[in-house]
């Protein structure tokens, strides 16, 4: 029997998770990546309650920035270039896990304020950058690792991105089948990634080694996307606001979990207890191969298998995205952060250099940015906790491997 859309709902008011109790001997800093959860379906609500329009910063077009590559790209001077190389040595020598970087652990007084104003403007303002000059060949795996990682420590609290723990990820194509995409990681392959957001507050990828062909980014502002079709095709916004569809876990799942999960693409911040009138934000959360890959499930009349409608809504929404977005190239030592909140984004399909060449090779870095430290109120039962979002199965422990694996 397929599941009946409005059943199991929880009652309001909310008790939140606070994750207060994991083990210490898995978990060193006692606080564990919450995993990925449906919505509040309560906190849901319908189309003619979201704006009719957005405004802000986080409203933007390619075109604005196309030609002006210095408003979204920053280069690393000597001195700070010095200050991560310093720090990583010191952190190399001090026996600590990678997995055990804080900014505690990991000072870097002429970064942070750079590194604060950066956060604010992925949470609340264009939601990009692209690092430049970082000297990931001098280096070498290990030590750029460790430089990368504290400084993410800056943005956000890292989160494991899939059922291994990793909570250092790498973008690598190992040889893995794209169509398979119920059992496949897209991100394990060298198949073109549509537009999507990934399961963190914030996503950071560092370049390590180029493709041959292909591999570009392309990003876009989830905000520019909603305007348009609120314009354009106010039918297609409407069917992805609606808790509707469905994404697969691909089986990285605790004992007890569902294979899938309810939700809408677009929709509302949870309201604010201590203003209720306060703004509620468009969040958006997407990934088309997702959704695409539940045939196992929607043959057998589990779920209900993408309507005409859906199907119609998920080619519109990725030809719209295309329409808007703003191309980059990632070349070595290039670091670019993303927000997950309000901008999605995606990959050209690529080809390696033949062998012995490293094969493209990018750093990843799932990062949360919880409510208590300015994060967006997400209408999700871990939206207050430290480490919301990601991937745990069970207490699977957080490791970061220096290559893919």
């Amino acid at each position: 029997m397929v599941p009946g859309l409005v059943e199991n709902l929880p009652t309001a008011p909310h008790q939140f998770s606070n994750n207060n109790s994991v083990p210490q001997d898995i978990f060193p800093d006692g606080i564990r990546t919450s995993g990925q959860h449906p919505p509040l379906y309560d906190l849901l609500v319908p189309y003619d309650k979201f704006p009719k329009q957005i405004i802000g910063p986080t409203v933007w077009k390619a075109e604005d920035y196309t030609k002006n590559p210095e408003r979204w790209t920053y280069v690393f001077n000597e001195e700070e270039v010095a200050e991560l190389s310093e720090t990583a040595d010191v952190f190399l020598q001090s026996g600590i896990p990678l997995t055990g970087i804080s900014k505690d652990n990991f000072p870097l007084p002429g970064l942070q304020r750079l590194l604060t104003t950066l956060r604010d403007d992925l949470l609340n303002g264009k939601g990009f950058i692209l690092f430049k000059g970082f000297p990931v060949k001098l280096w070498g795996n290990r030590k750029s690792a460790v430089a990368y990682m504290g400084l993410g420590t800056y943005l956000g609290y890292f989160v494991s991105q899939n059922g291994r723990g990793h909570v250092l990820g790498h973008v690598k194509d190992l040889g893995e089948d794209a169509s398979q995409i119920d059992k496949v990681r897209i991100y394990r392959t060298n198949a073109r990634q549509f537009f999507h957001a990934d399961d963190s507050d914030i996503v950071g990828l560092l370049c390590v080694a180029k493709a041959l062909e292909g591999g570009e980014s392309d990003i876009v502002s989830s905000h520019h996307v909603y305007n348009t079709l609120r314009t354009e095709r106010p039918d297609v916004l409407k069917t992805l606001t609606e808790p509707i569809w469905y994404f697969d876990r691909k089986g990285e799942t605790s004992t007890g979990e569902e294979e899938y999960i309810r939700t809408s693409v677009f929709y509302l911040e949870a309201p604010d207890p201590a203003n209720p009138a306060a703004e509620r934000r468009v969040y958006s959360k997407w990934d088309p191969y997702y959704v695409r890959s539940l045939a196992r499930f929607s043959d057998k009349g589990i779920i209900p298998p993408l309507s005409a409608a859906q199907t119609e809504a998920l080619q519109v929404l990725e030809d719209t995205c295309m329409r808007l977005s703003l191309h980059m190239v990632l070349d070595v030592g290039d670091i670019q952060f993303l927000s997950n909140e309000h901008v999605l984004h995606s990959r050209t399909e690529y080809k390696d250099y033949p062998a012995p060449a490293p094969r493209r090779h990018l750093m990843r870095l799932w990062l949360s940015t919880p409510e208590s430290e300015g994060g967006w109120r997400l209408p999700f039962k871990d939206s207050r906790e430290k480490k919301r979002g990601g991937i745990q199965v069970n207490n699977t422990k957080p490791v970061a491997p220096e290559d893919a694996e």
